[in-house]
């Protein structure tokens, strides 16, 4: 009962293929194709793969995306189920003012997460941190509940914003370091700071929540950039919305 798991973000499509619909899966194949190139799923990356049982995505792209998503799923004769953030789902409560509302990246990241999280031991409080187009930084507490999170942008955001907003500011991607001694190394550097700042004070509001120090994972295509720069201890999942999606798809479909 083969597994195909989506996750359509804001830039790339990244898809992994399992040997069934459950938690540590066997992982058969994997890519990643950039969003203006969808169109070449079906006849490239696709074509090898025999056809999946199931298949389980969530999407932040749009509508758009979705249906040309879709059209390349054509290619076998299965149906794809795009999971939307809801009150509670597969041991996790949504706190959010409009759970509908919530991005399902996120609802499932968390879901991956509060199962990776129960897998190593008692239950802890939990701060999830996606880096991608933008930086998403959520806290759930040790019962599973998801207390909120915030947004901000992302590298390359942040980046484009100040040349916009700046006169003849542009310069090349510098270095993260301590003291930045040129104009490349102090953009670089301050937008690295601002997201390590915006997971650390998380991660204390947290602690003084629930009164014991957080978990943090952090995933997403930018993550691995940012883990060597973090001012508090984060694990590093590169699968994080696709162990979600396999937790999901487990329990949706025994019952």
């Amino acid at each position: 009962m083969t597994f195909l798991a989506l996750d359509v973000g804001n830039t790339r499509l990244k898809w992994a293929l399992y040997d069934t619909p459950r938690a540590g899966s066997r992982l058969l194949a994997h890519g990643a194709q950039f969003l203006e190139n969808i169109e070449k799923l079906a006849e490239g990356e696709w074509s090898s793969l025999s056809s999946p049982d199931h298949v389980m995505g969530c999407i932040v792209a749009g509508d758009a995306v979705k249906r040309r998503v879709e059209e390349q799923l054509e290619l076998w004769d299965v149906t794809p189920s795009w999971v939307v953030s809801s009150n509670a789902e597969a041991g996790m409560v949504n706190g959010y003012d409009h759970p509908a509302r919530l991005g399902s990246d996120r609802w499932v990241a968390m879901i991956g997460a509060r199962q990776r999280l129960l897998a190593m031991g008692p239950a802890k409080p939990c701060v999830v941190v996606m880096v991608g187009t933008a930086v998403t930084v959520e806290a759930i507490d040790t019962e599973g509940r998801f207390l909120g999170g915030i947004i901000l942008p992302g590298h390359g955001i942040m980046l484009r914003a100040l040349e916009s907003g700046t006169a003849g500011l542009h310069v090349p991607t510098g270095e993260v370091c301590n003291f930045p001694t040129n104009t490349s190394d102090a953009l670089t550097s301050g937008g690295t700071f601002a997201i390590a700042g915006a997971v650390q004070r998380m991660v204390e509001n947290l602690q003084r929540h629930c009164g014991e120090a957080p978990v943090c994972f952090m995933t997403g295509g930018a993550g691995w950039k940012m883990a060597p720069s973090m001012s508090t201890r984060c694990e590093l999942v590169d699968s994080l919305i696709f162990d979600g999606l396999l937790e999901v798809a487990a329990r949706r479909l025994v019952n």
